[in-house]
């Protein structure tokens, strides 16, 4: 993971931000990064706040994915910088 897209987030939102390339439940989330369940809602709280992240409900079930400017800015920080 970019360390530039870390110093702006933060470690879990960037690993959260980097995971939501495809759609996952804060529960998902949380066991993947083996984290609390509260915790990642904190935090995905934070990324929708900033337009970062889109939630979508499914049933009783919230999915949340990239944005289109979460996923601009995570594909950017995992391009290569361009060269003069």
């Amino acid at each position: 993971m970019p360390r530039s897209l870390e110093t702006l987030l933060g470690r879990p939102r960037a690993q959260i931000l980097a995971l939501l390339s495809e759609p996952a439940s804060t529960t998902e989330l949380a066991h993947r990064l083996n984290v609390s369940p509260p915790a990642v809602s904190q935090h995905l709280s934070v990324l929708a706040a900033a337009h970062l992240v889109d939630r979508t409900r499914h049933g009783r079930h919230v999915h949340y994915r990239q944005s289109p400017l979460g996923a601009a800015l995570h594909t950017a920080q995992n391009d290569p910088p361009p060269h003069p």
